[in-house]
């Protein structure tokens, strides 16, 4: 039995790991007369490119969410077209296909949380123009297995890796394993920019193409490039670009990015092990030899028999000082805006439903250690004992 907690600390779920180097770096590029358009944006792209390896390219953005529209902009969905979409995921993730005309094709996830690659070559259709992954919250899809259904169709294949700084398949970075990938940069996140995003590939024109639809899809011919505002407008584009602000920290945030990756990995490690006592609840995978997780956060699914208790098991973890979430609360596809649009059978995604309402997202972030993550599981194994008792 753990030790029973008392409310003794405080432990948010996620916490900004804003330091002095990433205060002063942000004074500094205040102090600059060039807030867009600088040279630090083009520093932290560089820098996170070399973070990721394997010959990444990389263009930041303004959010996650605007990497993905842009993804799609660049292919020139438009209506007719379909994107094979996650169910389990965030509700950005299928947002960025819906803006452009273009339909979300839901399918189901795994005992994992990740896409069922086993369901995707039956939603496909002869209006399927893209695929769309995510690594949830960290585990990485096997997305060499839907390379292998994409690339004889020429689908494009894109990651949504929001919550995959970090996580590798086969030594390969996420973000790296398909045709493009996009990071996020919120808050609590890996690393953090207060807001922004990053799309990658390891093909460098579809990255320059995103570069210019970013920027209003901006043409200065080379004679022009030196005079001061003086361009053409090539292409349908839009303001989604990264602030010097946002770059500055960014680029301090890569170079703590292994210190923070290591105590992010040791907590959920900690984490694991304790809960792995646990009666009542499976966590979800951690990996294996071929995936390394990114361990965003720990998820622990809650037997059927106490699904119901989960808003007790919440409160109960809360008064002990415990901060949680869930990813997600509902799959996507029956959220009431996708509902409305598409009518999916209230049954047609039952992976996805029963994590979204069996699982609590524990917190591993790096504002934590080891003896905090003991006070976690101790904070859980009271809370659903209180349940069954």
């Amino acid at each position: 039995m753990f030790e029973q907690p008392v409310q003794t600390r405080v432990i948010p779920f996620g916490r900004p790991m804003i330091g002095d180097e990433e205060r002063a770096a942000a004074l500094e590029a205040l102090s600059s007369p060039q807030l867009v358009h600088g040279p630090r944006a083009h520093a932290f792209e560089h820098a996170f490119a070399e973070l990721l390896g394997g010959g990444a390219h990389a263009t930041s953005t303004s959010s996650c969410t605007a990497g993905l529209h842009l993804t799609y902009m660049h292919l020139g969905l438009g209506a007719g077209d379909e994107v094979i979409v996650p169910a389990q995921t965030h509700v950005a993730t299928a947002h960025a296909v819906e803006v452009t005309g273009a339909r979300p094709v839901f399918v189901d996830c795994d005992a994992s949380g990740n896409i069922d690659v086993g369901l995707i070559e039956a939603a496909l259709t002869p209006r399927t123009r893209a695929i769309s992954v995510v690594h949830y919250p960290g585990l990485p899809v096997d997305v060499r297995a839907v390379n292998a259904i994409a690339r004889p169709r020429r689908l494009f294949v894109v990651e949504d890796c929001a919550l995959a700084v970090g996580a590798s398949l086969d030594g390969v970075a996420c973000g790296l394993l398909g045709d493009v990938g996009v990071f996020s940069f919120y808050p609590v996140k890996h690393l953090t920019t207060a807001e922004g995003g990053m799309v990658v590939s390891r093909h460098a024109p579809l990255v320059e193409s995103i570069a210019n639809i970013k920027a209003f899809g901006y043409d200065r011919a080379p004679a022009d490039r030196a005079v001061p505002g003086v361009y053409d407008v090539a292409r349908l584009g839009l303001n989604y670009r990264m602030n010097e602000i946002a770059a500055a920290i960014g680029l301090e945030q890569v170079r703590k990015a292994g210190a923070l990756e290591r105590r992010r990995r040791a907590n959920a490690a900690a984490l694991r092990s304790a809960l792995g006592r646990l009666d009542l609840v499976t966590l979800l995978p951690a990996g294996d030899e071929r995936r390394v997780h990114s361990e965003y956060c720990v998820v622990a699914v809650l037997d059927d028999r106490i699904a119901s208790c989960r808003p007790a098991i919440i409160t109960a973890m809360k008064a002990a000082g415990v901060g949680t979430s869930v990813y997600y609360p509902v799959p996507v596809p029956l959220t009431q805006y996708y509902r409305g649009r598409y009518s999916p059978a209230p049954d047609a995604f039952p992976h996805a439903s029963r994590i979204s309402r069996q699982s609590i997202a524990l917190p591993v972030g790096p504002h934590l250690d080891e003896d905090d993550m003991q006070f976690v599981a101790a904070a859980l194994e009271r809370a659903v004992h209180e349940q069954v008792q």
